[in-house]
């Protein structure tokens, strides 16, 4: 790894299929020397991926940390749950190479892991190329700002607690 830019905690959340490998990921930040705050879960009994990304991105979207990882079986509930905050860029990433362009171009603090689908080599390689990137700006600053000009107005008018119109026919 090359020298390390994050310096605030990083934030980790699992469900049960991105457990094990949660454990393993933490562990090795925490021997590179990071600081690590693990929001769960605490085992790799079945549990529901909001109950651990919603946690984290509240604390990343109101400035308590900086950076967070999540881990599902692919990556892809934990984004979903994640990037329903304000100023949470989650991005989904399988390789060194997303992991960089989410954020160098696209600011990402929030690094969602498809667990079942790497091994923890490729998966520390991806975490530690997006701890290790900073984020470009220039013209894609100008992008990010118009993707937090487009969440708050979306936020006020969608009320989390209203219940969903069904689209079953009868």
């Amino acid at each position: 790894m090359a020298e390390q830019i994050v310096t605030d905690p990083i934030l980790i959340a699992s469900d049960h299929a991105g457990f094990e490998l949660k454990e393993r990921l933490e562990k090795r930040l925490r021997e590179l020397g990071y600081d690590v705050a693990d929001l769960g879960t605490e085992s790799a009994d079945s549990a529901d991926y909001a109950d651990y990304a919603h946690p984290l991105a509240q604390k990343v979207s109101n400035g308590e940390a900086t950076r967070g990882v999540l881990l599902c079986g692919t990556g892809l509930g934990m984004s979903y749950v994640a990037n329903r905050y304000p100023r949470v860029r989650a991005a989904v990433a399988w390789s060194p190479e997303i992991a960089e362009l989410a954020r160098r171009h696209n600011d990402a603090n929030v690094l969602a892991l498809p667990a079942r689908f790497l091994s923890e080599e490729q998966a520390m390689q991806i975490v530690s190329t997006w701890l290790d990137t900073p984020f470009e700006g220039g013209r894609h600053e100008r992008r990010v700002e118009k993707i937090e000009r487009s969440v708050a107005p979306r936020l006020d008018a969608a009320r989390v607690d209203k219940p969903r119109e069904s689209t079953e026919t009868r």
